[in-house]
C-alpha cells in the first residue's frame, strides 16, 4: 500500500483532480466541466453548486482509481479573485462573480477615491483592479443592497469548496492576496483599508498558511466522494501559485520563473520580499511557499492565434499555421501586430485597448500576418518583462501552455525577451501543485525535498544573438500610445 495525496484545481471551464504519490508521480486523474454564465455583456458568473457537483464527481473517480492506496490529504487550488457571498446559514446568496468580470469599473474608482492608489499599491501590492474581489464587494453593496445586507461572509472559489468539504471557513495568502485587501507585510487582512471603505475584516475568513490543514473531510461526504472521513484538507494555493509549485518554482531560487502561453500569456517571477512596482503595472501576490511573486498578464496570447484561426483560417490546424509563419523572416517583413483583442492587463491596465495589424502592403501574405501575430504576443510579454526586470532576479523561464508546443513561438519569445527558456517534459498544472502542498501539509515531506524530487531534465532554448527586436519593440510601444489617442 502506497501513500498518495490529492490535488484539486477549480478552474474557470472545469475542475481537475489528481492523485500523486510521495515521489511526485501522478497516479490517477479526472476532469469535469461546468458552464460559464454571462447574463450581461462584460459579466461572467458561475453557480457554485456546479463546482461542487463536478468536484465531487471528479474526486469520486480518482478515489476509485486509488482504491488500494492510503490517501493522506487533499490540497486545494482554483481560479483567483472570484466572489462567493454567503448568508449567516452558509448558503450562497447569488451566483459567483468571476475573475474576468468587468462590471466593477465604477467600484474601482470609488475605492481609489477613498484609499489613494499609491497607498493601495504599497500596502496590498496592487491598485484596485476590476477583476479583484474587493471591487466586487463594493459593487454588491451599491448595486444589490438586499443581497449585501444578507451577506455574512465572502469566500474565494476554492475556499468555498473547502468550506463545503469541511464545514470550516479559511483561506491562504496566495489566493487572498488577489482580493485587493491583504496587507502583504503581515499576510493578513488590511483592517485600515477595509475600515476606510466601511467594511469589516469579519467579512472574510481567517488566513492560514498554504500548507496548513484548514479542516477535515465531513463524514457525511465519505460515501459520495469515496474518501475517508477526517481526511485533512490543505488550504493550498491560487492557481498561478499552485502551478508554479508544480513546476518547482519557489522563492528559494529567485533566478527561475515561468512563462505561460495559454489563452492569456503570464510571466511569474518569485520574490523573497514584497516589492511592488510603484505604478502597479504588474501584480504582486503572496506565493504558496511563504514568499512572494510578481505576475504580469497579457490577455490574448494563444487566444490571439485561436481568434486568427477561427476568423481567417477556420479549417487550418495550428501546425499548418506555424509552418506558414516559418516562411516569414524575423520581423515579419515590417508587419506589426498589437494583440489587445480583449483589452489589456499588464502593464497598461487598459480594458479599452484594442488590437491592430499595421504597415501592411500588397507584398505581404498570410505567413507575414501569422508571424507578426506570434511576434506581437512576444512583444506584449516583453512589455511585462521590462517592468519586472528592475524588481526580479529571474534569468530563466520555464515555458508552459498550449502555445509552448511551438518551437518557433518559443524561439521568438527567447529572442524578444533575450532570455533562456526551458521546456519541462511534463506539465501537470495547479492540481498537481495543490497535491504537492498536501504532501507537505500532512508532514509526509518538506517542500524543499519534494521540489527537488520533481525537477527533471528539460529542453533549453537560447536567444539567437544575431536577431534583435529592439526596434520592433519601440514601434510596438509607440503603436499602443497612438491607438490610445484616437479612441
Amino acid at each position: 500500500m502506497r501513500d498518495v495525496a490529492l490535488g484539486l484545481d477549480l478552474g474557470t471551464s472545469g475542475v481537475r483532480a489528481v492523485a500523486v504519490d510521495l515521489t511526485g508521480k501522478v497516479v490517477a486523474q479526472a476532469t469535469r466541466s461546468y458552464p460559464l454564465l454571462s447574463p450581461h455583456p462584460g459579466w461572467t458568473e458561475q453557480n457554485p453548486t456546479d463546482w461542487i457537483s463536478a468536484s465531487v464527481s471528479a474526486l469520486k473517480e480518482v478515489s476509485g482509481q486509488i482504491a488500494g492506496d492510503r490517501t493522506i490529504g487533499l490540497g486545494l487550488s482554483g481560479q483567483m479573485h472570484g466572489m462567493v457571498a454567503l448568508n449567516p446559514e452558509g448558503q450562497v446568496i447569488r451566483p459567483a462573480i468571476l475573475w474576468n468580470d468587468q462590471r466593477t469599473e465604477q467600484a474601482v474608482s470609488q475605492i481609489e477615491a477613498i484609499v489613494p492608489r499609491s497607498s493601495l499599491i504599497q500596502r496590498t501590492g496592487n491598485p484596485a483592479i476590476t477583476g479583484f474581489q474587493l471591487p466586487k464587494i463594493i459593487w454588491l453593496r451599491s448595486e444589490e443592497p438586499e443581497a449585501f445586507a444578507q451577506t455574512q461572509q465572502v469566500l474565494l472559489p476554492k475556499d468555498y469548496l473547502g468550506y463545503v468539504l469541511t464545514g470550516d471557513r479559511f483561506t491562504e495568502p496566495s489566493d487572498a492576496s488577489g482580493t485587493g485587501c491583504i496587507n502583504l507585510e503581515t499576510r493578513q487582512w488590511d483592517t485600515e483599508v477595509l475600515q476606510a471603505l466601511g467594511l469589516s475584516a469579519d467579512l472574510f475568513p481567517p488566513v492560514i498558511e498554504s500548507t496548513a490543514i484548514g479542516g477535515k473531510l465531513k463524514s457525511e461526504l465519505t460515501e459520495s466522494i469515496g474518501l475517508p472521513a477526517g481526511l485533512p484538507i490543505i488550504a493550498g494555493g491560487g492557481d498561478n501559485a499552485a502551478a508554479a509549485i508544480g513546476l518547482g518554482i519557489s522563492s528559494a531560487n529567485l533566478r527561475q520563473g515561468s512563462i505561460s502561453l495559454g489563452t492569456s500569456g503570464v510571466i511569474f517571477a518569485p520574490l523573497d520580499q514584497p516589492t511592488p512596482d510603484p505604478e502597479g503595472r504588474i501584480h504582486l501576490f503572496c506565493h504558496a511557499d511563504g514568499g512572494y511573486h510578481l505576475l504580469g498578464v497579457t490577455l490574448a496570447a494563444a487566444g490571439s492565434l485561436r481568434w486568427y484561426r477561427d476568423t481567417f483560417a477556420l479549417h487550418t490546424d495550428y501546425a499548418e499555421l506555424m509552418a506558414l509563419a516559418e516562411r516569414s523572416p524575423a520581423g515579419a517583413r515590417g508587419v506589426l501586430f498589437l494583440p489587445h483583442l480583449a483589452g489589456e492587463r499588464s502593464p497598461y491596465l487598459d480594458p479599452n485597448a484594442r488590437g491592430a495589424w499595421v504597415n501592411l502592403a500588397l507584398a505581404h501574405g498570410q505567413p507575414d500576418l501569422i508571424r507578426a501575430l506570434l511576434e506581437g504576443v512576444a512583444l506584449s510579454l516583453q512589455a511585462v518583462h521590462q517592468v519586472m526586470t528592475p524588481l526580479s532576479a529571474v534569468d530563466t523561464l520555464i515555458a508552459t501552455g498550449g502555445g509552448a508546443k511551438s518551437k518557433l513561438w518559443l524561439q521568438i519569445l527567447a529572442n524578444v525577451l533575450q532570455m533562456k527558456l526551458v521546456i519541462p517534459e511534463t506539465e501537470e498544472g495547479a492540481a498537481y501543485g495543490a497535491a504537492l502542498l498536501a504532501i507537505v501539509g500532512t508532514g509526509a515531506s518538506s517542500l524543499e525535498k519534494i521540489l527537488k524530487q520533481i525537477r527533471e531534465d528539460k529542453k533549453t532554448i537560447h536567444p539567437d544573438p544575431n536577431i534583435s527586436y529592439e526596434k520592433p519593440f519601440q514601434q510596438f510601444q509607440a503603436l499602443y500610445k497612438s491607438l490610445k489617442t484616437v479612441r
